[in-house]
C-alpha cells in the first residue's frame, strides 16, 4: 500500500507564514513540552528551558515570542514519572501565566515516528486544564515532520525512504523496545496506544482533501464540533497543510475552544508563525563559537547515545571523512561492578585527546533489553546516565570548542546533566530543517555552542556534514 503520488493529491492550498503571524496577534502563547530536545530543530529564535521554576518560566514569557520550549525529557521516564513531570511543568506555567495575564496553549511535542507516552501526556495536561477551569475540548494529533520525510496522507503516517514511502509501522522505529506499535493509520494507532479507551472510529480525520479544499471557517467548524475527549488527526504532506490547519485552530480557539496538541517538529514551526528557513549562516555560526576555543587549544566533542541503525552508519561515514578519536563506553561493563572505573578511564582518555583531535564519546552499539518494557527503560536510563556523567567530566576537564549530542534522550541528558544548561536560545538548524544549534545563556555552559542531533534524522552523511561545518569555523 502506498499513498497517491503528488500528482494525484488535491492541489496544494498555499498558506504563508505571514498569514499565521497575523493570526497570532491575539492568540494564546504556546508552551511546547518537549519529551526530548529534538523538537527544536525546525525553528529558530525561540527560548528553551531545561528547568521550570516560576522565575525560569517568567523569563521565557518576558521574551515576547509566540511560544517557548520546556525540555521535559519524559520519553526517558517511566509512565508515572512522566505524568508527574508533565503536571509539574504545566502547573508552573499556568501559575506564571496567571501572574502575567498571559493565556497559554499547550503542545506535547514528541517523536515523528510515533514513539513516546501517548495518550498519557495529553491526558495529564487535559486533566490539569480541567482543574484550572480551562478545559480541553480535543487533542490535535499532528506528528508530521516534513523536513525529514515523515508525512500523514489518507490518515496513514509514512516515512520517506530511498525506496519510496514506507508505512511507519513497518519501520525500525515501530520495533522500539519501550514504545513499539503495530498501526500506521493514526486512528488505529490511537486505539492501540490507548488500549481501546479511544476507539478508532471516534477519531476525527482531517484529510488533505479537507485541508486543501476547505476554507479556514469550514475547518474551524469541524474542530468546534469535536466532543470531549476526541482526537483530531491531521493529514500533512507540506508545511502549507499544517499552516492551513493552524489558522483553523486559532480561529476555533478565539471562539472559545481549547485544544492540547500532540505533535511532531513541523507543527511547532507552523504554530509559531515561522517558515522553513535555510541553515544558520556561516557568519552567524562563526560568531557563536568563542575565538579562544578554536585551534589546537580544544576541538569538538560528539556524544553519541542513539542506537538506531542510521546513527551507526553516520558514524562510519564520519570516520571515512575525517580523523577522530573514538572513546567507547562498553555497555556490559557499565552495568557491572567496575562501571565507575570504566567511566574514569574514558574521561581521562577523552579529555587528553580533545587537545588535538575531534573526540566521539559513545556507548557500544549492542542494544541490551530487559525482560519487559520497564526493565528495558531502566537499563537505557543507567547507560544514558553513565554517558552523561562521562561527558560532563570531560567538559569540566577540558572545555571543547563545541558539543554535539547524538540521540534524543542523550541530547536532553547532556544539556541538563553534563552541561548544566538552564536557559538557552534556539539559533537555527545546521542542515535544512534538521539538527538544532542552541546558544546557552546561563550556567557553566554559557556561550558553548550546543548541537542537538536526533538519532533518526538525516542520511548517512549528515553527521559528517555537521562536523565539517563546525570544524570550519
Amino acid at each position: 500500500m502506498s499513498p497517491d503520488t503528488p500528482d494525484t493529491l488535491p492541489a496544494l492550498r498555499r498558506v504563508s507564514a505571514a498569514e499565521v503571524q497575523r493570526a497570532l496577534g491575539d492568540a494564546r502563547r504556546v508552551v511546547i513540552l518537549d519529551d526530548d530536545p529534538t523538537g527544536t530543530q525546525t525553528v529558530r529564535d525561540l527560548p528553551v528551558l531545561t528547568r521550570w521554576t516560576i522565575e525560569d518560566v517568567l523569563w521565557a514569557l518576558r521574551q515576547g515570542t509566540a511560544g517557548f520550549f520546556v525540555l521535559t525529557n519524559t520519553r526517558s521516564l517511566t509512565p508515572d514519572d512522566a505524568a508527574a513531570r508533565d503536571r509539574e511543568v504545566a502547573e508552573t506555567c499556568l501559575t506564571a501565566a496567571e501572574q502575567t495575564g498571559v493565556r497559554l496553549a499547550f503542545a506535547s511535542r514528541s517523536d515523528s515516528t510515533l514513539r513516546g507516552h501517548f495518550p498519557l501526556e495529553t491526558d495529564v495536561i487535559g486533566g490539569l486544564l480541567d482543574e484550572y477551569g480551562i478545559g480541553m475540548d480535543a487533542v490535535v494529533l499532528a506528528p508530521a515532520y516534513t523536513d525529514a520525510g515523515r508525512v500523514t496522507i489518507g490518515g496513514v503516517h509514512w516515512l520517506r525512504t530511498a525506496d519510496g514511502l514506507q508505512p511507519v509501522a513497518e519501520s525500525e522505529f515501530a520495533k522500539d523496545a519501550t514504545f513499539g506499535y503495530r498501526s500506521s493509520r493514526l486512528a488505529d494507532w490511537v486505539e492501540e496506544k490507548s488500549a481501546g479507551r479511544i476507539p478508532a472510529e471516534t477519531v476525527v480525520e482531517l484529510t488533505l482533501e479537507d485541508i486543501r479544499q476547505g476554507s479556514t471557517r469550514t475547518l474551524a467548524n469541524r474542530l468546534a464540533a469535536t466532543r470531549r475527549g476526541q482526537v483530531v488527526a491531521l493529514d500533512a504532506a507540506e508545511d502549507d497543510d499544517l499552516r492551513a490547519a493552524v489558522l483553523a485552530i486559532l480561529d476555533a480557539e478565539r471562539a472559545g475552544k481549547s485544544f492540547v496538541y500532540r505533535i511532531g517538529p513541523s507543527f511547532v514551526r507552523a504554530r509559531t508563525g515561522q517558515d522553513a528557513q535555510p541553515p544558520i549562516e556561516d557568519q552567524a555560526l562563526a560568531a557563536l563559537i568563542p575565538r579562544d576555543a578554536r585551534g589546537p587549544a580544544a576541538r569538538g566533542l560528539v556524544v553519541v547515545g542513539s542506537h538506531v541503525g542510521l546513527t551507526s552508519r553516520q558514524l562510519a561515514i564520519l570516520g571515512e571523512r575525517r580523523r577522530f578519536v573514538n572513546i567507547e563506553l562498553d555497555v556490559p561493563t557499565l552495568l557491572g561492578a567496575t562501571g565507575g572505573e570504566h567511566i574514569e578511564a574514558a574521561v581521562e582518555a577523552a579529555a587528553s585527546a580533545l587537545k588535538d583531535d575531534l573526540v566521539v564519546l559513545s556507548t557500544s552499539r549492542s542494544l541490551i533489553k530487559g525482560a519487559n518494557e520497564a526493565e528495558s527503560l531502566a537499563i537505557a536510563r543507567r547507560v544514558s546516565t553513565a554517558l552523561t556523567v562521562a561527558a560532563g567530566h570531560v567538559v569540566a576537564t577540558r572545555r571543547p570548542a563545541y558539543v554535539v549530542a547524538k540521540g534524543g534522550i542523550t541530547s536532553s541528558d547532556v544539556a541538563t546533566a553534563s552541561l548544566g544548561i538552564r536557559r538557552a536560545w534556539i539559533r537555527g538548524s545546521l542542515l535544512p530543517g534538521i539538527v538544532s544549534l542552541w546558544e546557552p545563556v546561563s550556567g557553566p555552559a554559557q556561550g558553548l555552542p550546543y548541537v542537538v542531533f536526533a538519532g533518526n534524522v538525516g542520511d548517512e552523511n549528515s553527521l559528517a556534514d555537521v562536523i565539517d561545518r563546525m570544524e570550519a569555523m
